[in-house]
């Protein structure tokens, strides 16, 4: 008998810097095999799982053109690095036998799918983790506006960001160990406030559309599973005017 869940269908948010676990750079294996059997355990309870994970544990990017890369082809290298993590997440899953799509807006067609989004729908209807890869395919958008594109478009319920703090507070929790912790907050809310829980663009299309974000920490074994229950983890950002803080 499958456990009942708040939510059929969601979009979950991986950071690239998520994967690198206690290493410097690259994939953490153990970090990597922990995600997987995470969202295994959802995928056969029957949530229906898109995914979109960063590059940053690979490149990041860069901010202007200083160290010899334009700011295009830096997007670009991102991009790629999103690919090689999506590639690591499928084969992970795959090895449990969680049947997987990887999808790319660019032309990768011997590694990856092409996007097209009906074909997406009908890969998580058919029960496949799907996952996304190579952001929005242009430059000067983040993998946090892919995420909220993707989820806007195959209509999840709900986006999932996983991070490695509780949800989002009102100062970093990392450095400030008086930081408070939102339970719910707006989308104004975290604009005004400036809150760092995804960039402007990504934010301002959730609210356009009225898609809600769940920010948690998934480097707590048992989370995942937690929230998409029901249970009180992490912090909602949502079109709510409440404001609710805890520490």
């Amino acid at each position: 008998m499958k456990t009942k869940m708040k939510y059929k269908r969601i979009l979950l948010k991986v950071s690239g810097e998520a994967l690198m676990g206690e290493k410097d750079y690259g994939i953490d294996s153990k970090v990597l095999s922990r995600y997987a059997e995470e969202i295994g355990e959802l995928q056969k309870a029957g949530v229906e799982i898109g995914i979109v994970i960063g590059g940053g544990n690979i490149y990041r990017g860069v901010v202007n053109s200083s160290d010899g890369v334009e700011k295009v082809t830096g997007d670009q290298m991102g991009m790629l690095a999103t690919i090689i993590n999506g590639l690591a997440l499928q084969s992970a899953l795959e090895h449990r036998g969680i049947f997987t799509r990887l999808l790319s807006p660019l032309k990768l067609e011997e590694i990856a799918e092409p996007f097209i989004l009906r074909r997406a729908i009908r890969h998580l209807e058919k029960g496949r983790v799907v996952i996304f890869g190579a952001g929005t395919g242009n430059p000067y958008f983040t993998t946090d506006t892919a995420a909220a594109l993707r989820a806007v478009e195959i209509k999840a319920d709900v986006i999932i960001k996983g991070t490695r703090v509780n949800g989002v507070y009102d100062s970093d929790p990392e450095k400030n160990p008086k930081a408070f912790r939102f339970q719910e907050i707006s989308y104004k809310d975290v604009l005004e406030k400036d809150l760092k829980v995804m960039d402007l663009t990504a934010i301002t299309l959730c609210k356009e559309h009225k898609m809600p974000i769940i920010v948690f920490n998934m480097n707590v074994k048992g989370n995942l599973k937690r929230l998409i229950k029901g249970e009180n983890v992490g912090t909602i950002v949502s079109s709510t005017l409440k404001l609710n803080m805890r520490k």
